[in-house]
């Protein structure tokens, strides 16, 4: 897993970024519009949180300025009917902390406005995800995103972030057997590669 990619601007795009390593590679990251105008001017150091998505016909990597964003895309993956790309578009929407509220708010208009949300899927988006942002807290006003104590939806998010889509992650936990988070990992992974 790629958590983090630290280097120089090499190229700044209204959707993607590319970022030279000290190692002369560089890496393109999906970005949304909130990231890039985090995104320094090309020749300047950045380092950007991201997360790899494995495809059949595809390997994406999605950079986030902050690792709320992050996790707030990996949750609206988790959403059925959001893939990568309408993800990236709700979060170009604002920053983080305005997005949990609006979630909290249960603001469907705000998640409606953004391209390729109709009303079901902004409602779905809201019903869904709700109850797993905390709101605000602490002195810096970080925001708390809590995935709860369901050890079937650790096992699941676990997935997500080794880059399983969102409907193959559901059907690895269905079939998956165990009592803790670790356990049903476990049988999902073996069950992936049998």
């Amino acid at each position: 897993m790629i958590a983090l990619v630290a280097g120089e601007v090499a190229v700044r795009r209204p959707d993607h970024v590319v970022l030279e390593t000290a190692g002369g590679v560089g890496y393109r990251l999906a970005v949304s519009a909130e990231t890039l105008k985090q995104v320094p001017a090309v020749g300047r150091p950045v380092s950007l949180h991201s997360h790899l998505v494995l495809r059949d016909d595809t390997i994406q990597l999605y950079g986030f300025a902050a690792e709320e964003e992050r996790d707030l895309f990996l949750m609206l993956l988790g959403v059925q009917g959001v893939g990568p790309k309408v993800a990236l578009a709700v979060l170009g929407g604002g920053p983080p902390r305005e997005l949990v509220s609006a979630l909290a708010a249960g603001d469907v208009g705000r998640f409606q406005a953004v391209p390729g949300i109709g009303k079901r899927t902004a409602e779905r988006i809201i019903v869904e995800l709700r109850e797993k942002v905390g709101g605000l807290e602490g002195e810096d006003h970080a925001i708390v995103v809590t995935r709860g104590d369901d050890p079937r939806r650790i096992a699941r998010d676990g997935l997500l972030e080794l880059g399983f889509a969102p409907a193959e992650a559901e059907s690895l936990i269905a079939l998956a057997s165990g009592d803790s988070a670790e356990e049903l990992l476990s049988s999902a992974l073996k069950a992936a590669r049998g």
